[in-house]
């Protein structure tokens, strides 16, 4: 039996997330060759409605509102519920970022559904489809099937390949009136800590600083590889509590959980609350100087050896590299 499935995009600085994307791949895969219809909320977003559908989506339905320029989970949960009663879907899917974390509990409450969160891969298609997630901070899998009522589930970013994109692909994208009232939190003002480079929660390439770093400048060398790379910078708790950096680069058990295609740790020894962030990343590669360090214990590759000296030699021939392309 095929599904209708809705997928909810999200929207950061007026550019689609990635996530958003992966979403569609996991909406199709659940839909058993049924509708995915996007749903995008905001104050200005009736123009990334066609992006959805060149990811894949079948159409797209947009809510636009002044209250929904920035996000508060009254406001989105009123742009939901409207559209979830005009489209009565079989299946719902969010992306497990913040807003995602925030909002899919309210909105399984409002629904009284069941929700499966941090699904970091799908087994089956439609009916069949079985949701893999990681339980026990990692270090195990279980695999849930829904037997009743929808299936909401909130997908972790960077573990389903979104589908090829259709350039030129355009569809039907509508625009659905809600009344957005009685909210209770009211948004006057964002300021972000770290607003330059690659998304932390959605990057490909990520390098870590632990407390082997030693100081905030010890992050300079990190920085400047993550941008020859692509990548994004990320901490472990140790190098946040010594304020060599800002808590939003955590990963961890108390911070982001990520699962980049290579992940270089260093100075870092490998807590198991560290672990439980990254330890699902594809490549590992270490950089310590204690060979005993529990890090080497999850690393494909590991280096002995002093990560000042080894992190700017590896940026140079990532340059030569590079430059040799």
């Amino acid at each position: 039996m095929t599904k209708k499935v809705l997928v909810l995009g999200e929207v950061r600085e007026g550019a689609l997330r990635n996530v958003s994307f992966e979403a569609i791949a996991a909406g199709k895969k659940v839909s058993g060759g049924g509708e995915v219809v996007g749903l995008l909320v905001g104050d200005a977003v009736q123009s990334l409605g066609n992006e959805m559908i060149s990811y894949g989506a079948d159409r797209v339905v947009t809510v636009e509102h002044p209250h929904l320029k920035t996000y508060t989970s009254d406001g989105y949960s009123q742009a939901f519920m409207a559209v979830y009663e005009q489209e009565k879907p079989d299946a719902v899917v969010f992306g497990h970022t913040a807003l995602g974390k925030d909002l899919s509990p309210k909105i399984a409450s409002k629904l009284q559904s069941g929700l499966v969160s941090d699904v970091t891969s799908i087994d089956g298609e439609g009916d069949s489809a079985v949701f893999v997630r990681p339980i026990f901070s990692g270090k195990a899998f279980e695999k849930v099937k829904i037997k009743d009522g929808i299936n909401f589930f909130t997908i972790r970013p960077n573990n389903i390949e979104p589908l090829a994109k259709e350039e030129g692909k355009t569809g039907d994208v509508q625009s659905v009136s809600a009344e957005i009232t009685n909210l209770r939190t009211v948004i006057k003002e964002v300021v972000r800590k770290s607003t330059e480079g690659v998304d932390l929660s959605e990057a490909k390439v990520i390098v870590a600083g632990g407390r082997g770093v030693k100081s905030e400048e010890g992050f300079e060398p990190l920085k400047e590889l993550a941008n020859v790379l692509g990548g994004a910078v990320g901490a472990s708790r140790g190098a946040c509590d010594a304020d060599y950096c800002d808590y939003s680069l955590q990963i961890g058990q108390t911070g982001k959980v990520v699962t980049p295609d290579l992940y270089i740790a260093a100075g870092i020894s490998g807590a198991i609350q560290h672990l439980a962030g990254m330890s699902n990343s594809k490549i590992i590669v270490a950089i310590n100087k204690d060979p005993e360090a529990n890090i080497f214990k999850v690393a494909d590759y590991g280096i002995v050896g002093d990560l000042f000296e080894v992190i700017p030699m590896l940026t140079e021939e990532f340059k030569k590299l590079k430059a040799n392309a």
